[in-house]
């Protein structure tokens, strides 16, 4: 017996409660017969003013996801995703593998996360060494996925963080703001755009931009999205989200 709607997976999502973009973006890449299914991580509308402030209140989010994920398995998921990034930068390659590890044993399901599904989408698309990064995040989260990266063999020329002042008003950075940071990120010394932080609308503008600058410019909801479809044996290819979902 298969589920009548998500009858090749049922996809477990965990988000921030304070997140609304996540959600709308991943359900616009579902493919037939996958579903998602998404359960927040209920949090306050956290304040983050500083270094200090910002790391705090992602540790807040990492600390209460294992009860999303609890809450998420009773609707039997086949696959799991956490919907926000950050966290899973922190302390580099080893740290993310045991951030993921965790809430894989517990769920005893497989989990896509953010950092690792841009790196499998780095590998993918070939021949990226340099990048420029763009983050709704303060610094100091900046520098743990410039370590992450490096981890594995990616080098960071330029970021931008956008220091967004609360977890809800990176759902509200607009278009026109986010190409112009891309356009001042951009240049001839990097062979990709990356973006980061899963509350910014980026999968559209990102298509967008990938056409207008010849290069690749991965989202991370689209990254991760693709990473969890093609890890679960899922192929499909889809138009209008990127090369890396259209191609890979």
């Amino acid at each position: 017996m298969t589920d009548a709607l998500g009858w090749r997976a049922k996809f477990g999502v965990l988000g921030p409660s304070t997140n609304t973009i996540v959600q709308p973006e991943f359900d616009n890449m579902r493919v037939p017969g996958v579903t998602n299914h998404y359960s927040r991580i209920v949090i306050e509308n956290a304040s983050a003013v500083s270094d200090e402030t910002f790391i705090a209140g992602t540790m807040k989010i990492s600390d209460k996801t294992l009860e999303a994920v609890k809450g998420v398995m009773t609707c039997a998921p086949d696959y799991l995703i956490m919907g926000m990034s950050a966290v899973t930068f922190y302390g580099g390659a080893e740290g993310a593998q045991r951030w993921r590890q965790r809430y894989e044993d517990a769920s005893g399901l497989r989990l896509s996360i953010g950092s690792e599904a841009l790196v499998a989408a780095i590998a993918a698309y070939g021949g990226i060494e340099r990048v420029a990064l763009l983050s709704p995040y303060f610094p100091a989260a900046n520098r743990e996925v410039i370590g992450f990266l490096s981890d594995h063999g990616i080098h960071t020329v330029r970021d931008e963080c956008l220091r967004c002042p609360s977890w809800t008003a990176i759902a509200e950075v607009t278009e026109p703001t986010l190409r112009q940071t891309v356009a001042a990120l951009d240049g001839d010394d990097v062979d990709a755009i990356l973006q980061v932080g899963t509350n910014l609308c980026m999968v559209e503008l990102a298509t967008a931009l990938e056409r207008e600058l010849a290069k690749p410019v991965i989202a991370i909801n689209a990254a991760t999205y693709w990473h969890a479809l093609r890890q679960y044996g899922i192929e499909d290819r889809l138009q209008g989200f990127g090369r890396l979902l259209q191609s890979h």
